[in-house]
């Protein structure tokens, strides 16, 4: 059940706020937190299987005041359903077309070209064994 929990946070400065938002950030289960309020001083947090009392416990510790305010459901908006689109024929000659309509030239735009192969030759180098770099 995803759930929309309100605290109430000191806002004395943009530290304090930033810190309120990386504590509720770590906890388990949230989604998203956001500052609202007249004052900027509530704390929204919505998230799923989120522990409201702990949350509010953890910044307590932190910031020295945080207060429940609220927590409930939110509700999931019905999503819409996707548009159909018209289904087109298959072509008679699919060696004349490929899949995306487009002529079969020599090859495909819509796909790469299959990759050259190039022959090169390798080169053992050992250097001479009375060859020292020291002296």
């Amino acid at each position: 059940m995803k759930q929309k929990i309100v605290i109430k946070v000191r806002n004395d400065c943009d530290k304090c706020t930033r810190k309120a938002m990386k504590i509720a950030c770590k906890a388990n289960g949230v989604n998203s937190v956001a500052i609202e309020g007249s004052d900027r001083d509530q704390l929204v947090v919505i998230g799923e299987g989120v522990d409201s009392a702990n949350l509010t416990c953890s910044l307590r510790k932190k910031l020295c005041y945080a207060a429940l305010w609220s927590v409930e459901e939110v509700k999931a908006k019905p999503k819409p359903k996707p548009e159909e689109k018209p289904v087109q024929k298959p072509n008679k000659h699919p060696s004349s077309t490929c899949s995306c309509g487009c002529p079969q030239l020599p090859m495909c735009p819509q796909y790469p070209p299959y990759p050259m192969l190039y022959e090169a030759k390798v080169y053992d180098y050992t250097p001479n064994q009375s060859y020292c770099p020291i002296m």
